[in-house]
């Protein structure tokens, strides 16, 4: 599966839309993508539409697989 699930495309807006998204987004600490997404998600809510919440991202190092052949460590 390639590294993103999520659909791209193209969306146009008012210059003075966009500025003010990127404004509310820097004071959540979110990208201004990230601001969009939230806001469709809760004008979706407020509508009465269920979407499924998001997939949180895996975040650090894969845990170790222990091998099967190795001996455990005894001291």
């Amino acid at each position: 599966m390639p590294a993103s699930a999520k659909k791209a495309f193209a969306l146009r807006l008012d210059p003075a839309l966009y500025a003010a998204i990127e404004r509310m987004a820097a004071t959540e600490l979110r990208s201004a993508n990230a601001e969009i997404e939230v806001l469709l998600r809760e004008a979706l809510a407020r509508r009465g539409v269920a979407v499924k919440p998001p997939v949180a991202a895996k975040r650090g190092r894969p845990p170790k697989e222990e091998s099967r052949d190795a001996a455990p460590d005894v001291r």
